[in-house]
């Protein structure tokens, strides 16, 4: 990810992205040295987390019961695309191609257009917050029995899971879900709405609101339209019913709409670009923008952890490390070596 463009004086945006709290240490666990520092590592640690392809770290010598033979108790959570078993399990696994196999992309893009993939990697995501909730069991679990675990987790696995209410609605009712662009297959009016100037989302989820935003369009009777009755009258109906909403909507702007709505309780948002975003006076006074020195880009800007913990922002402990920029002081810290011993690791590859 280093490698992924766009760059800031050098640094991939995208890894900046990703990896701000951290400290990075290189290490070469294809030498024996250096499995063996891991190891050492190892001892001392609650959790040990990786993403090679399954096998990998048996093959290195690496495997869970080699880890509890140094660490009886630590927790191993292994994160690949497909699993530790199964066909696929020797696979490459990349966000998008877990989006198509795993069905997200299907029911993703117009009705009329091709399968679109996510604009972000929301499988890497998830999957990122599968991996906090199963640790945080298992050194639950640990505090209790003392025992560790070897947590399994794949990208595909996760992906399927959140299928959600479509893969109940296939399961149970044997209904397969079609693309539906920016409706919702199971209520309406739960979509964009073209506006004056730009599309606006509205997401009346029940009738109390749907009858509200007829109110602010100037057309109440629509609320007591037999054909609109119910959510799942308005459901049948959606096509007659989008008609005649898409006619009211294009005679204010978006934000002209937002804030009528508002006063109802209609959830409703214009459809924001990015900058927009940053400029949001909600996003601006939940200071969701945040920054920190860095030894290359000089100022590093990020977006900050959503938990707030009794109003306190979690705090910004390292920016986004160098390949490599604490392996000395961990070493240092860890092992008591010098920089003569450091720069010999160096010179035999082994760091």
């Amino acid at each position: 990810m280093r490698h992924w463009w766009p760059f800031t004086n050098s640094e991939s945006t995208y890894y900046l992205s990703a990896n701000r709290n951290k400290r990075s240490m290189t290490l070469n666990l294809k030498h024996e040295r250096g499995r063996e520092l891991f190891l050492q590592l190892v001892q001392d640690a609650d959790v040990v987390v990786e993403n090679f392809k399954a096998g990998t770290m048996a093959r290195l010598g690496l495997s869970y019961d080699r880890l509890k033979e140094v660490n009886e108790d630590v927790i191993l959570c292994s994160i690949t695309g497909y699993g530790q078993d199964g066909p696929y399990h020797t696979h490459p696994g990349y966000d998008p191609v877990i989006q198509a196999i795993g069905g997200l992309m299907d029911v993703t893009g117009e009705t009329d257009g091709e399968a679109t993939r996510v604009g972000t990697p929301v499988v890497d995501i998830m999957t990122s917050h599968y991996v906090c909730m199963s640790v945080l069991g298992a050194l639950r679990k640990r505090d209790q029995s003392g025992i560790g675990a070897h947590i399994d987790l794949s990208l595909l696995d996760v992906q399927v899971s959140s299928l959600a209410n479509i893969s109940s609605s296939y399961l149970n009712e044997g209904h397969v879900s079609k693309r539906a662009g920016n409706a919702h297959g199971n209520i309406t009016p739960y979509e964009t709405f073209p506006c004056a100037d730009k599309p606006l989302m509205v997401a009346a989820g029940n009738d109390r609101m749907y009858r509200a935003l007829t109110e602010v369009l100037g057309r109440p009777e629509l609320a007591d339209d037999e054909r609109f009755l119910t959510n799942g009258d308005r459901v049948q109906h959606r096509g007659e019913l989008r008609a005649i909403l898409v006619a009211e909507f294009k005679r204010k702007d978006a934000d002209q709409w937002a804030e009528l709505l508002a006063e109802k309780k209609v959830p409703c948002g214009p459809v924001n670009s990015i900058e927009q975003v940053f400029e949001h006076e909600q996003v601006v006074h939940r200071n969701m923008k945040i920054s920190a020195p860095h030894p290359t880009v000089e100022t590093y800007h990020g977006v900050r952890n959503p938990i707030l913990a009794d109003g306190q922002v979690l705090p910004v402990r390292y920016a986004p490390p160098l390949l490599g920029e604490q392996t000395s002081d961990i070493l240092a810290e860890t092992f008591d070596f010098n920089q003569e011993t450091v720069d010999e690791l160096k010179k035999e590859g082994i760091i």
